[in-house]
């Protein structure tokens, strides 16, 4: 795609994490600058590509868990562009009446939702993970899903863009007890812990000079967001390790990232 595609309000100029991830997925729904970020990460851990796709497949296992547990209401906040298996197409093949709140604040996704839109079971609300309040506040929102009900939450390859570990919690918290008794989290993270020092450092660089901007985590602050929270069977893994659909699969290192299903009791 080139900036001459661009919807109006894209900044084709500054990387965008959802469109990174959508060239990193093989979509075509980014631009140069994205794909010199998605190349540059690449080049410093080439595995990316298999963890972007294995998020994927994580989100998909987890969201029939979830629909197969009577979960009927989703809101998939950072939901990124449109791919093969959105929340709701994966969610409606398991129980046709469930119904689905994407959240996002990126001028393209936000456009390819409003192209999509066909209402009733499925609406999308123009938000940022950093201001909960405002999402759960939407009216888009709460048109679409009742709070008052068990509701999977979605936190898929997000949280991580927030650096501070205190205000990622706090975003967590307040998500959680605006839900139901029943509902779900559902949520990854970056993180270093299956890498060699020397990969480590080399991402603790690009970090510091903002060349990337996803905040690794290790196990023990990863699962501090599930505090309080039932977790579902195995627990706290690498996303490649969790109910994995086959034996053969990643390694944890090639996909450095955690992720965790709890339930609010």
């Amino acid at each position: 795609m080139t900036s001459e595609d661009a919807p109006p309000k894209v900044d084709t100029k500054t990387v965008s994490p959802a469109r990174r991830w959508n060239y990193w997925l093989g979509g075509k729904d980014h631009f140069q600058v994205d794909r010199d970020s998605g190349d540059m990460i690449a080049g410093a851990y080439p595995a990316v590509r298999t963890a972007a796709r294995q998020g994927r497949a994580f989100h998909n296992r987890a969201v029939r868990h979830l629909a197969g547990a009577g979960i009927r209401q989703f809101v998939d906040i950072g939901t990124g562009l449109p791919a093969p298996d959105n929340t709701h197409e994966v969610a409606q093949r398991v129980a046709a009446d469930c119904k689905v709140v994407y959240v996002d604040n990126d001028p393209m996704v936000l456009s390819h939702a409003r192209a999509l839109m066909i209402g009733g079971a499925t609406t999308y609300v123009d938000g940022d993970l950093n201001h909960p309040r405002e999402i759960l506040d939407s009216g888009d929102l709460k048109a679409t899903v009742d709070l008052s009900r068990p509701v999977g939450i979605l936190l898929i390859a997000v949280l991580h863009f927030i650096p501070s570990d205190e205000r990622a919690r706090a975003v967590v918290r307040e998500l959680l007890d605006a839900a139901a008794p029943g509902s779900y989290l559902v949520a990854t993270n970056s993180t270093k812990d299956f890498v060699p020092p020397e990969v480590g450092a080399r991402y603790d660089a690009m970090l510091a000079s903002g060349a990337v901007d996803a905040w690794p985590r290790d196990r023990t602050v990863f699962g501090g967001f599930f505090d309080g929270l039932e977790l579902v069977d195995p627990g706290v893994v690498a996303i490649s390790d969790w109910r994995p659909d086959a034996e053969a699969r990643p390694t944890p290192a090639e996909v450095s990232m955690y992720g965790a299903v709890g339930r609010k009791p």
